[in-house]
């Protein structure tokens, strides 16, 4: 997991989110975004 890549991701992700999907965001459970 790389850090940064994760962070980024997730910080861009959190605004528009759903709070009953938030644990998709947990690092164990996180996978990128495709581009």
């Amino acid at each position: 997991l790389d850090p940064y890549a994760y962070l980024s991701d997730v910080l861009k992700r959190l605004p528009t989110h759903k709070v009953p999907q938030i644990e998709e965001l947990l690092p164990h459970r996180w996978k990128p975004e495709p581009r």
